[in-house]
């Protein structure tokens, strides 16, 4: 054991004339470790809300959408063109809005997307997210039979409809009859019921056939091509590869600027809210400038005794910057072990439940990314650590004899 960290440790767990100095060094270590778990906290429920929102967007949606402004005609001759690199699954859509109403309810407005069955599951979770009935009897429909709609879940409760019940569709288009113009609409049969968990896309999504959101809505083709790409991340990437590839008669956009505005809000919570819980470790910080400051004061015959003894200015203010980083590195680990803890409890059993319909989750998950957790231990340390200069400079510059000149 060092000479300089044996004086420092006795200090720390002095006992009799220092009990108050070490009662406040043991608050500096509770302060330290509050405040690294409160960061803990704050920044894996915020990186949790972002994923989970993240997750619920691109599983129930597509990472990049191509628009093409003539329209498309021959889907099958269009999409290896858009094949990227990245680029792992594409199928084609129709989207429009339009009205959905039932006999045991009003109409709701919805957003209605036309797919093709046997590709929309290589860009959306659709097939997992299925919780009733199939997506194969969009398809394949008997002559006289009614067209086909998959409902989301939410919006199949809102309308008080089960699989096997009819609903009408109205669109945005006219239809003219004898001397009078009204809206066109449709009878359809409900033959399945899906579940994203993204409360946006559950109360307000149906999906019919391809060929019958065409003929819905007087298109030649679909509106557009979805990709699913293998990382969702490299979207802004393949956005950029496919603009240039394409030319102007087409247009790109992806998941990210499509939701943007929402993840620039959240990323300025994070900030702010990490900024702002973080102010209690500098408090922390403050408590440790106190207890070594009155440390000195109490321990100036000591100091003045060991400098006259041959210990030089460099040891005398390594004594304190020991003890300051004793206290820093005990809180530190304290608060990230309970943090972590907190954390892993407040997932596993979801404590924080959250209505759907305001939230767009269920329950605010809670995940700790090593980047964060790193960042945060580090920051805490280096603050603790910056703590120790003003009282350690100002052991080391005392004068011994003036020390012990009223001694």
């Amino acid at each position: 054991m060092s000479f300089p960290w044996f004086i420092a440790r006795r200090y720390l767990t002095a006992r009799r004339r220092q009990a108050f100095i070490s009662l406040i060094s043991a608050v500096s270590i509770v302060g330290v470790g509050v405040g690294v778990m409160a960061v803990i906290i704050a920044l894996a429920l915020m990186t949790g809300v972002q994923g989970e929102l993240r997750d619920r967007i691109v599983g129930s949606s597509a990472h990049v959408y191509v628009y093409k402004t003539l329209g498309y005609r021959d889907v099958a001759a269009e999409i290896p063109a858009l094949m990227v690199p990245g680029v792992v699954g594409a199928a084609p859509a129709v989207v429009d809005i339009g009205l959905i109403a039932s006999s045991a309810s009003d109409a709701k407005a919805v957003q209605l997307k036309g797919i093709d069955p046997a590709r929309e599951p290589e860009v959306t979770e659709i097939r997992s997210a299925l919780v009733a009935g199939s997506f194969n009897a969009l398809v394949g429909r008997p002559p006289d039979a009614r067209d086909a709609v998959v409902l989301g879940a939410d919006l199949a409760q809102a309308l008080g409809v089960r699989v096997g019940d009819s609903v009408m569709l109205v669109v945005p288009r006219l239809q003219f009859g004898p001397g009078v113009a009204m809206p066109k609409t449709r009878p359809l049969e409900v033959v399945g019921l899906v579940r994203f968990g993204f409360y946006q896309t559950d109360a307000a999504a149906a999906f019919l056939s391809l060929s019958a959101a065409e003929s819905m809505y007087g298109r030649d083709g679909p509106d557009l091509i979805q990709l699913r790409l293998a990382d969702v991340h490299d979207a802004p990437r393949v956005r950029v590869a496919l603009e240039s590839k394409l030319g102007p008669g087409y247009q790109v956009d992806d998941w990210t600027q499509l939701n943007r505005e929402l993840y620039s809000a959240l990323w300025i919570e994070k900030v702010g809210i990490s900024l702002a819980v973080g102010l209690v470790v500098i408090v922390a910080a403050l408590n440790i400038v106190a207890s070594l400051v009155l440390l000195v004061m109490e321990k100036t015959r000591d100091i003045a005794i060991l400098r006259a003894m041959g210990a030089s200015a460099q040891v005398i203010r390594r004594i304190f910057v020991l003890q300051g980083l004793t206290i820093g590195l005990v809180g530190t680990g304290a608060g990230a072990v309970f943090g972590l803890m907190a954390c892993f409890l407040a997932d596993r059993y979801q404590l924080l439940r959250l209505p759907s319909d305001v939230y767009q989750i269920t329950h605010v998950p809670f995940r700790v990314l090593p980047v964060d957790f790193t960042i945060v231990v580090v920051s805490a340390i280096t603050v603790c650590f910056l703590a120790t200069i003003y009282p350690s400079r100002r052991a080391g510059r005392l004068d011994p004899a003036e020390a012990l000149r009223h001694e």
